[in-house]
This record gives structure tokens, sequence and C-alpha cells, in this order.
């Protein structure tokens, strides 16, 4: 609706992500549920003009849908059985039935799932066969791979499942956990039992405990024991269903099928009728009616939670080559799961971060070496892929690659933008490169690159200009006499670099995270002062009481068991992320300073999750870095040598104090001459608020190294 209307992009984006994260969730309960989208409806025209409209949309059938796989088979004539329609724009046709209309008439459908997992293994298979090819080794066939190896459930115990398929959703590892699999039919399990019905049973809990021996296995009968063994005396699978049924009552496979069906379909009449064949059957078989009759009430119940196990196993296969990849080529397999997810900035984002994790070196985007997609260089590093920087679209980027294929590596500015169709690369397209880093080899530094564009463009027009029109172009020598070595200086427009700040904004806006550092560095030698440990290093006793920092970049609100609002928040400190809990109460009180890339501190009670074997803090109060400041140190020193200040020192002290006056950190002046040296303690209502902004201010005016925060 935000689109029709013309509304600006951010806006609407704005207004979506206030929108909480929950299935199912109604833009009237979004309304209800999250106050700032409320306020800014109330408020604000264009909101209240733009949520009416999307309101009376809300649940309307905008078009027909298709399953994306499902195809039916006929004996006949489809329109014996169907109406059918075209597809405009496509060439198949559609039935007008439903799924469950379809089967209804009589017709068998097939669901054909397209694994994009398929394809992150194919991808990475020719990636490591390349690599082995160039080195005269043996392909690697992943049909081939052990399904007992080591290193691979070694992987899975550590809960390292990151981009492993069907393994990487927190519940998931948490249930990896608990159970530590250490065979492949284990793995079958845990792709059955991670799902609500045995989740909420305590089937789960039941498998675990008899796995690792707090609960005994027992079996309803002994000739159940080679059906119920693998799963621990436990009815997981519908196979064991029919299995039993087959074992006990001798029913036949297709006899054993209509139980099955009649079991998840909990039709009364049906069962009460399989349950008369089934207590018969196994009576014949030598059964107890009693046994018989508390082994089908068994069944029925787990009949609701069971899982089809050759569906399981399929997945549970992928699940382990996958594992065995990431345990085996990490480089190679996380390059595959990147290129696959490039488009999704979260993702990749939280991809590269189990990279680091993984100790893989990312390394960042250049123009003279990416592809579209992220490859594998020859230590085994990623190099990033063009294709993930944000604005940068598939035609820019086949121009890039095609003209370096071509002609060789580009030698500077002035040589790429001559070489490139800037048709498909344009001005903002190169504003882009230069921010994320990506021209960075080309001889200068961002800044000067990106003051040196217009000059560059333009050049490179005026000489495909000149040679469309079949002219020399007067500048021709002095540009490729510019991409050589000692020459590249004269023609770009030196600028001062650009300061950290500036430098990681542009890489988190274009490419959705920081690669060449972190903005919590330039704060390092301050935090270590205060703060119990980095991230990675937190070593939590029972109910400890820590003090962190870190960036803020992710924030999940929702409402207690009271209705009141809360939030779990993630922290980046560049050496981890961890995420911690602000109940209600603290929420409260600090919720303003949670702001997504902002550094906050947090002191709070850290202890271990008995559940998963992590650990959990909860925030008890919240400091932005200039509060922390006021909080944790002592005062801050001006060093003032009256040999070497300008002459109106003084008077410019006074004028870059006067702003952040009223705070509660004292300044304190060491003041020297060549006759004498003093301490001169300012007076209470020179105490000031130590925000970054000050401290760039007095650093500016005295010198980066004559000023000092004492803790």
């Amino acid at each position: 609706v935000g689109r029709v209307l013309g509304y600006p992009y951010g806006l609407v984006d704005k207004l979506a992500k206030l929108i909480p994260f929950e299935l199912g969730i109604t833009l009237t309960g979004a309304l209800e549920q999250e106050e700032q989208l409320k306020k800014r409806y109330d408020e604000e025209e264009e909101v209240k003009t733009l949520f009416d409209l999307a309101l009376s949309l809300e649940g309307i059938t905008r078009n027909a849908g298709k399953h994306a796989g499902g195809v039916v088979i006929s004996p006949s004539a489809l329109t014996d059985f169907t109406p059918l329609y075209c597809e405009e724009g496509a060439s198949g046709t559609v039935t007008q039935f439903d799924k469950n209309d379809v089967e209804a008439v009589g017709l068998v459908k097939f669901d054909f799932l397209g694994l994009r997992t398929l394809t992150i293994i194919d991808w990475a298979l020719k990636t490591i066969n390349s690599q082995k090819a160039e080195k005269g080794e043996e392909l690697l066939d992943i049909t081939q791979i052990p399904l007992d190896d080591q290193h691979t459930f070694a992987l899975l115990k550590e809960c390292a499942t990151t981009a492993v398929f069907q393994l990487e959703s927190r519940g998931m590892k948490d249930l990896i956990k608990r159970l530590q699999p250490d065979c492949f039919e284990e793995i079958i399990a845990l792709v059955a039992l991670f799902r609500p019905g045995p989740l909420q049973s305590g089937m789960v809990d039941d498998f675990i405990n008899r796995k690792h021996g707090r609960a005994k296995v027992e079996y309803p009968h002994p000739d159940l024991e080679p059906v119920l063994s693998p799963t621990y005396g436990v009815i997981l699978y519908q196979e064991q269903v029919m299995q039993i049924a087959q074992v006990l009552a001798k029913f036949s496979l297709g006899a054993a099928d209509l139980l099955r069906r009649a079991m998840g379909k909990k039709n009364p009449a049906e069962m009460a009728k399989q349950r008369v064949i089934f207590t018969e059957g196994a009576v014949k078989n030598s059964v107890k009616e009693e046994t018989a009759t508390y082994i089908f009430d068994l069944m029925e119940k787990f009949a609701g939670y069971g899982f089809n196990k050759s569906h399981s196993a399929a997945y549970a296969l992928v699940s382990y080559q996958t594992a065995w990849l990431k345990a085996h080529y990490p480089a190679q397999f996380m390059a595959a799961v990147l290129s696959a997810d490039m488009d999704n900035t979260d993702k990749v984002v939280m991809l590269v971060d189990e990279c680091h994790r993984m100790k893989i070196n990312v390394l960042p985007p250049d123009v003279n070496h990416c592809k579209y997609e992220f490859t594998v260089s020859d230590d085994d590093s990623i190099i990033y892929g063009l294709g993930a920087i944000k604005g940068v679209g598939a035609a820019a980027i086949e121009s890039i690659v095609e003209s370096r294929g071509k002609d060789g590596a580009y030698k500077s500015l002035f040589d790429f933008c001559q070489r490139i169709d800037l048709r498909k690369a344009n001005r903002r397209v190169l504003d882009t490169l230069v921010r994320a880093g990506a021209l960075d080899q080309l001889g200068a530094g961002r800044s000067t690159l990106m003051a040196t564009l217009t000059k560059a463009i333009k050049l490179a027009e005026q000489t495909q200009k000149n040679n469309d029109m079949g002219q020399t172009d007067l500048f021709g020598n002095m540009v490729k006499e510019e991409g050589t070595p000692g020459h590249s200086d004269e023609y770009y427009i030196t600028q001062a670099e650009w300061d950290d700040e500036v430098r990681l904004t542009g890489e988190k806006e274009t490419l959705g995270l920081y690669l060449t550092g972190h903005p919590i560095d330039r704060y390092e030698s301050e935090l270590k002062q205060f703060i119990s440990s980095r991230l990675n290093k937190l070593q939590p006793g029972r109910d400890q009481n820590v003090t962190i920092a870190g960036l803020v970049v992710d924030i999940r609100t929702r409402n207690s068991r009271k209705g009141d609002r809360m939030a779990f928040i993630v922290l980046d400190d560049r050496t981890s992320r961890f995420e911690l809990a602000v109940f209600p109460e603290v929420y409260s009180h600090y919720g303003e300073l949670i702001i997504k890339d902002q550094l906050i501190v947090v002191s709070g009670s850290i202890s271990v999750d008995d559940y998963s074997g992590g650990f959990k803090m909860s925030a008890e109060k919240i400091y932005n870095i200039a509060q922390a400041r006021e909080m944790y140190a002592k005062r801050i020193e001006v060093e003032f040598d009256a040999s070497k200040q300008r002459d109106d020192f003084l008077p410019m002290l006074k004028k870059t104090l006067d702003p952040f006056r009223e705070g509660i950190c004292p300044v304190n002046i060491n003041y020297q001459n060549e006759n004498a040296r003093a301490r001169l303690v300012l007076g209470a209502n020179w105490r000031v608020t130590p925000t970054d902004e000050f401290i760039q201010r007095i650093k500016a005016l005295s010198g980066e190294s004559d000023v000092r925060i004492v803790y």
C-alpha cells in the first residue's frame, strides 16, 4: 500500500518493522500490542491513512494460489475429474479443485519438493571437486561418505549446526544438546521428534531419558523389541505402527496401512472397527487380549504424533551430508550457503558471524577478485560475493566480471570506469562499491575514491563518446599512464581518509555488517576498565552479577504473561554475540536506551541455563556510553602545557565545556609550564556529561593524547 501511495521506503520500512514478528499477527493486533505503532497511528496523518487503507485490504483473497510442487495424475483425461485453468503467462494447466477435492475425486497427487539445500550441496561439491581436480586428487562423491563419521557427530554434539539443514534452529540446538546423537538413526529421530506433538506430549523427554539410561527401556511385548529398539521402546514412526500390526496381529501391508490412515484421521467408527480386527488377530497369534488392548491404546496415543520415517530419513540424510561438509570442507560449504542466501542481508550477517566463529577468514569485496557469488580462495578464505552488496545489480556485476576476465585486473578508478558499462553500473552503484570497500585495491582510500568518482565517470563518458565518434581521445595516454605505479596519485582528488565511524557506517549500510573493524574498537581501552569480561570469555557461576557491553544487533519485544512489555536483545562486542532478557520492570525504565546499532553497557545476573546447558542473563541496569562514563569514571584529566598550547586555550576550553555542564563527572586540568606543575580541580558547576561528542571536542582542542578518562 505504501508503494502504491508513493510513500518513502524508509517510512514504510520503519512501520513494517514495528509489527511484532508473530505467526498470524493482524494489523489490528499490531496496533494493540505495539505502543510506538499506535502512537504514530494516532499522531501522524499519513501513517493513519496508510494503515486504514491497509486494514480495508487485509484478509481479502488477492489471487488464486498454486502448490509449488503438487502434480496430479489421472487414468484418463484430467477434465474427466476436475475443471482446469491456465495460469496467466504460463504454459502449464492447473486444477481448479484444491488438494482435498482433488483427492476426493480419485486423483493421485504427488508433492515434488524442491530443496534449496540440494543446490547448496551441489555448489559446495563443484568448488571442492574443482580444487581436487587441480591437485590431481580423487573427486568427492557425497553419496559415498561414511554415515558414522566421528568429526560430523562431534560437530553435532557441540550444537555447531548453524547452516546445517533442519538442525539449525535454536529449539533444535537445545534438543541436540540434550540428546547428544551419536549414530545416523538418532538424526532420523531428531527430525521426527522436533515437532509440537512430541515436544508437548513428553515423548521427547522419555526418549532422551531412555537413551541416557535415566529411564528404563521397556517393550509392551517381547516380540516388539526388533521394531522398537532403534527408538528405545518409544513408538515414534508411522511405520512402527504398521510393523506392530504385522508382527502381533499378522496384518498384511495393505491392512497395516489402512490402520495407519485410520489412526491419523482419528475417525471413531473406523478406529472401533480396527480395534476389533487388531485384537482378534493378536489373540489368534497367542497374545493376551488385555495386552493386545493395551498395545492398541498405546499405538492410538502415539499415532497422533507419529511421523513418516521415510520422510524423516530422507531429510536426515541431507542434514547429515551438510553437517559432514561443514565438518570437513567448512570454507567451501559456508561459501555455498552464503551464496544461496545472498539476497537476505540478515541471513548473510548471521552466516558471516558463523564463519568468524569457525575461524574462517572472510575477505572484503574486491572488484579484482570477487564474482557474483561467494567463492573460496586458495588458502580457504571466503571471498565476499559482489551480489551480496545492497543496491548492486546482476547486470552491473556481470559487466565488472566480464571486463576483468577479458582484459585483466583493474589498475585504477579511471581504468575501472573506462572498462565497465556505466549504463549498467551507474553513479549510485559506484558510490555503493566505494562505501562497501570493493574498490579499495585501486590505489586510493575510500574518501579519495569518492571525491574522484565524478571526475573518473566524466572522463570515461568522454572517452566513450569520442570512441563512438571515431576520434582519438586526447586523454587516452594520460589514463593509461595513470594506471601504472607511481603516477596514480597525480590524478586523484586526494582527501583525508574517513574516520572509523564513517568507514564502518558505510560498510554496515551496504553490506549489512562490519567487515574491516567494529564500532566497539574505539571504546575498547575504556570498556576494559569496568566491564567484567568480553562476551566470549563469560564464565557464569550461580546467580553471578556481571557487567558487559556490546552493540545492540537484534531486539525482540513481546508481552509478558501479565501483558507487560519486555524484550530479548542480542549484544555483539566483536568477540561473540550474546542474548539477554530485559524483563518488564527493567524495560519500562531503560527501554528508550535499547536502540539497534547503539553501544550499551548492561549490568545483571548471569547463570547456567539448566535446560540448554548454555548461559542466560537478565538485565538489571542499562546505560549508554555517556551514562556508563558518569557511573564508572572518577574524572576526566586534560593536560595543559603552557609552552605548547595556543594563547586562547583557556577561553576555548571554557567554550568546549559549557554545553556539557550540569553533569556529574569531574574535570581536572594538569597544568605545567617551564617552572612548575599543578593539578587544577574545576568546581562542581563545571562537572560534565561525558558524551562521545564532548570527548571528541575536548580531544580536538587539546590533542588526542592529552585527554584521559580515569576509571
